[in-house]
């Protein structure tokens, strides 16, 4: 979670992002904005491709240790630690994919303000 609040620094800060790159009527002489839009288009997606890439994977990684747990816990359904850790991991599954509805929430915004 951390590590996606640091990388939507970007989409956080987009409007300011915009204000710094578009140049005024007294710099547009000196500043290629479209140049500019297209770099900032371009460091957006890849902020988003990236940090969908890296959800998905930890929902895939997740839902694995779910699913071994699961089969675990078939075996042995006295085992109280085992269920604590299964509940565990289940919960973790839950928050990332809401990470990702986050996400596309996060994206839609920075591509409306784009």
């Amino acid at each position: 979670q951390e590590l996606l609040r640091v990388m939507r620094t970007i989409d956080d800060r987009i409007v300011h992002e915009l204000n710094t790159t578009i140049p005024t009527a007294s710099f547009v002489g000196k500043i290629d904005a479209g140049q500019t839009c297209k770099e900032l288009y371009q460091s957006l997606m890849d902020a988003h491709t990236s940090r969908e890439r890296i959800i998905k994977n930890c929902i895939a990684q997740t839902s694995s240790v779910v699913k071994t747990l699961r089969e675990e816990r078939e075996k042995a359904q006295d085992d109280v630690a085992l269920l604590k850790q299964l509940r565990k991991e289940q919960t973790k599954l839950k928050l990332m994919q809401s990470e990702l509805n986050v996400e596309e929430v996060v994206n839609d915004r920075s591509w409306k303000v784009l």
